[in-house]
């Protein structure tokens, strides 16, 4: 994922993307504590890089308790065999508080085959 600064610079992070029905989530694995999650909540652009390609895009918070137990739960099916001890950093209450939807995304059309 890019986030763009204030200035005009983007900057990338690697983000965990989990899918429930049809929709994308994402999280900061360190909590409000993260700069891009900042950013992002003050209103910063975002684009997701999907092999290779950019492509623009919004976060939305998710504030609904029970879909963020169940982003949670995604994250451990998707994550937890691989990487325990980061999932359960992912899920922590301060880093699930950042649950937010991938909204807005660009033409997915623009991906190759």
């Amino acid at each position: 994922m890019w986030v763009r600064h204030a200035d005009g610079r983007w900057s990338a992070r690697t983000v965990w993307v989990v899918v429930l029905g049809g929709e994308a989530y994402v999280r900061s694995a360190f909590g409000r504590r993260s700069a891009w999650d900042r950013r992002v909540r003050r209103g910063a652009k975002v684009e997701v890089e999907v092999a290779g390609v950019r492509l623009s895009a919004r976060l939305r918070p998710v504030e609904v308790p029970e879909l963020v137990r169940r982003v949670s739960d995604a994250y451990r099916v998707k994550y937890g065999l691989n990487w325990p001890g980061p999932v359960e950093s992912m899920n922590a209450p301060e880093a699930a508080a950042t649950t937010m939807r991938l909204t807005d995304l660009g033409q997915v059309a623009q991906l190759p085959a």
